[in-house]
């Protein structure tokens, strides 16, 4: 049998390097945009009818989670945000998502529960520069933000996340 010819090691280097810049400039593209510093305020009323507001929960870091019914990459997402939200102060907003009924019947056809606030025109992701979603921003104590991510972003890339704004 004939032997296949080895690959340059530099060939490799570069082709990993070209997939790296690939993905970097992706990543930069996606988050145009988006604002940094302080968290523009969030107020309203979460489905379960409490008044939420992002100021109130300044004190210890916050996840705001930008998310759609009809996204499929949220859909894959929800049950990392949900247990995020069992242990952690999460703010989701639902964008162009429906009313308050299709809401629910989504959360209860995934089986997740987490604090949502409805955004049916997507003023919210608008103040935040969303384009893409999922996109999830980590606030510090303060209210800045710290970190900001499109697209899907692992349980412990989040709670790696949430930590080091702490």
């Amino acid at each position: 049998m004939a032997e296949r010819p080895r690959r340059p090691r530099w060939r490799t280097l570069v082709e990993g390097l070209i997939v790296v810049v690939l993905f970097l400039g992706v990543r930069a593209y996606m988050q145009r945009g988006m604002v940094s510093g302080m968290a523009p305020e969030i107020q309203g009323r979460l489905l379960s009818g409490a008044g939420a507001s992002l100021s109130e929960m300044r004190g210890e870091p916050v996840i705001v989670h930008f998310w759609a019914s009809w996204c499929g990459v949220c859909r894959r997402e929800a049950g990392t945000i949900a247990s995020l939200a069992r242990e952690y102060p999460v703010l989701t907003v639902a964008t162009r998502s429906g009313d308050a009924a299709a809401v629910r019947r989504y959360l209860a056809a995934e089986q997740v529960s987490f604090p949502v606030i409805l955004d049916p025109g997507g003023e919210i992701a608008s103040k935040y520069g969303v384009r893409a979603l999922p996109t999830t921003f980590v606030l510090d104590a303060e209210g800045r933000i710290r970190f900001a991510e499109t697209g899907y972003t692992t349980g412990i890339g989040l709670r790696v996340r949430r930590w080091l704004a702490d």
